[in-house]
Parts: C-alpha cells; sequence; structure tokens
C-alpha cells in the first residue's frame, strides 16, 4: 500500500495504526506535497517526516516539489476557505501523482495522512479518492482514524515522540487568511537578505530539530520545550541627511519607532555613543560596532548581508544600551552625521513561542 504523507504528526500515529490494522500489506511512504511554502518549511516536514518512517521501518519515497505547477492549478481559488475548493484541487493533485506513482510501484491501494488531520475534511477526501479508483484501478483506502478518542491519541503520540508541531497546513493562501483571522504577522514568510537566522522562524526550527536528529544519533537525551518571548521582524531602515543623501545605515535588531519616522540632529555623545534629541535614538560607527564585537567589517553594506547572529547583536545592545529591556533604536553608520537627519524604520515587536533544545548531560 502506498501512504501519501503530509507531515510526521499526522504520519507517525496514522502509519503506527496501518500496521497495526493491516499486518499483511508492504506500507511505502510517499512525500508529495508541493503546496507547502515557504521551502524551508517542505525541508522541516520533510526531515521529519524521515525520521519517522525510520523509526517505523517504513520506506519513503520523496516526490518532486513542483510548487509552480500547483500554483496554476489552484489559479482563481486563492480566496477560498479551508476545506473549500481550493482543497479539493489540491487534493486531486496528490492524489493524482500518488496514484501514478502506485500504478508505477505495482500498488493498487493508495491512502492518505490527510485523512487523520483535523483541518481536513475526511468526508470531501473520500470523494476524491473514489473518484480516483474508478478512473486510475488504484483503490482508495479511507480509513478514520479520527473517532473514538484517535485526535487525543494522536496529540499523545506527537508529544511522546517530540514530533515537529508545525500550526498550518501548508498551503499560503490558508496561512494568509489564518494570520489574518488571527491578527497575528505572517511571520513565517520572512527570510531576511542577510541569512540571519531570526527568532522563532522556520530556519531557527530547522535547525533545532536537526541537531535534534544528531542527538538521537548519539543516544543523548533531549527535551524540546516551548517558551513565550518578545519577538521581533524589521521591514526596513532608511538615514537621510538634511542634504537629501541617502547615507549607509544598519539598525540593530529590536530598534523600534513608533511613528515609524523621526528627524532631528545629535545632541552629544558619550563613551563612542551618539544621543539624537528625538525617540531616544543612539548611533554607533562601524569601528565602534567592531571594537565592541571584536568583528572587523569594512563596510555597512558588509554588515547588512552578514551580520552576526541574533543572540550576539543583543549582547551588544544591552552592552551599549546598558540595559536588556531596551527597544530604541541604535543605528550603525560610516562616520556620525552632522547634519539634520531623517530616520524611517520600519519594524515590529510582538508577543510569540519558540521551542528550545534542553540537552541532558
Amino acid at each position: 500500500m502506498l501512504i501519501h504523507i503530509c507531515c510526521s504528526v499526522d504520519s507517525h500515529f496514522f502509519l503506527e495504526k496501518l500496521q497495526k490494522d493491516f499486518p499483511e500489506e508492504k506500507l511505502t511512504g510517499f512525500f508529495y506535497d508541493p503546496n507547502i511554502h515557504p521551502y524551508s518549511e517542505y525541508q522541516l516536514r520533510l526531515l521529519d517526516v524521515k525520521r519517522s518512517c525510520n523509526k517505523l521501518g517504513i520506506d519513503l519515497i520523496e516526490g518532486e516539489y513542483d510548487y509552480e505547477n500547483w500554483l496554476e492549478a489552484v489559479r482563481g481559488l486563492e480566496k477560498e476557505p479551508e476545506k473549500g475548493a481550493r482543497c479539493e484541487v489540491c487534493f486531486d493533485k496528490r492524489f493524482t501523482t500518488s496514484a501514478k506513482k502506485a500504478l508505477e510501484l505495482g500498488e493498487k491501494k493508495i491512502t492518505t495522512t490527510l485523512l487523520v488531520s483535523p483541518l481536513k475534511s475526511q468526508e470531501q477526501l473520500k470523494r476524491v479518492g473514489d473518484e480516483f479508483y474508478a478512473s486510475h484501478g488504484v483503490e482508495f483506502i479511507a480509513v478514520d482514524y479520527r473517532s473514538g478518542g484517535g485526535t487525543q491519541d494522536q496529540s499523545r503520540v506527537t508529544k511522546e515522540e517530540q514530533l515537529y508541531r508545525q500550526d498550518y497546513c501548508g498551503c499560503i493562501f490558508g496561512l494568509t487568511m489564518q494570520r489574518d483571522q488571527q491578527n497575528r504577522l505572517m511571520d513565517e514568510m520572512f527570510s531576511p537578505i542577510s541569512g540571519q537566522t531570526l527568532p522563532a522562524s522556520i530556519e531557527e526550527r530547522l535547525e533545532i530539530y536537526t541537531q535534534r536528529n544528531a542527538l538521537e544519533d548519539e543516544g543523548k537525551k533531549y527535551k524540546i520545550v516551548k517558551q513565550k518571548f518578545l519577538n521581533y521582524r524589521q521591514f526596513n531602515c532608511k538615514l537621510i541627511s538634511g542634504k537629501k543623501e541617502l547615507l549607509e545605515a544598519y539598525a540593530l535588531s529590536y530598534s523600534t519607532l513608533p511613528r515609524k519616522k523621526a528627524q532631528g540632529r545629535i545632541e552629544f555623545s558619550h563613551n563612542d555613543v551618539h544621543f539624537f534629541n528625538r525617540e531616544e535614538i543612539k548611533f554607533i560607527t562601524l569601528q565602534t560596532y567592531n571594537n565592541l564585537t571584536d568583528s572587523s567589517y569594512k563596510s555597512i553594506k558588509e554588515l547588512i548581508y552578514n551580520p552576526l547572529n541574533f543572540d550576539e547583536e543583543q549582547t551588544l545592545r544591552a552592552t551599549v544600551s546598558d540595559s536588556n529591556y531596551d527597544l530604541t533604536p541604535i543605528i550603525v553608520v560610516n562616520e556620525i552625521p552632522q547634519t539634520k537627519l531623517s530616520i524611517y524604520l520600519d519594524a515590529k515587536t510582538y508577543q510569540d513561542t519558540k521551542e528550545k533544545l534542553i540537552i541532558f548531560s
């Protein structure tokens, strides 16, 4: 039997149940999910699915990540709600590809872990699966592992196995509507040009779960926990002199301006920190930045494209501001400008939750 797999939270429990209910069947997993966006999220879910299949002794095949073709397939259905017409087209595409893969492998039965997802309609999935049985001759096995306490058992398995628990189906359109309804920033779509790993980002999770797998290979004990914290995303920063000249500038993380703009001048300096006369803004030179961080940046541009990691920046912020709770802008420049300045800074702080890996000695 070929099993289309969407994620480890659904697949681990689902595959365990299939192994028990179909002991004579050789189960083969097929990870085909071109709807998942961004690609880093796809990589993270695949990483966790590989781990699950390996633990359960199930072969896994990775399908093509043909995201552009998926976008074309759902064109015009972007605003459809979850479980609506877009989902049905998405199922059609994934079932078609899964059915073709089953035929290629000589399998006569297919099913999907989507059946156990509380976000999906089992009736919708069964209808689409039956249509493919009629057209392709591959039987769709519509098992119901959600009823009879199945959802609670699935949650137990997810916790026991410390699986990656994503909080959206994977589709960018579903995510957009979900975040709009929650009035939350869609920070899954943020990836800075610097490549810096941001807190609670998909890239940070990918690092954590990759390290988790390495710890298991080494036989080390660990625990993945969650913690609440103040998160931060910066959208843009621009510094303009009184002569309308754009100056090279870099704003440290957690730099915020309530009205996104401030105008004024450098008022005084102390210990190589230069104080603006508006919004408590502070300036330091690139040379001071290098001295305080033991770095050797030669230009602001180099700093923008290859900054220190997030934790190192926070250490620098605490040094410059003498505070662990400082949110004022700290701007790095080549030289301290003596003219009137306009600072444009669009950034957001917000309450969030992130994973943390605890390693037991």
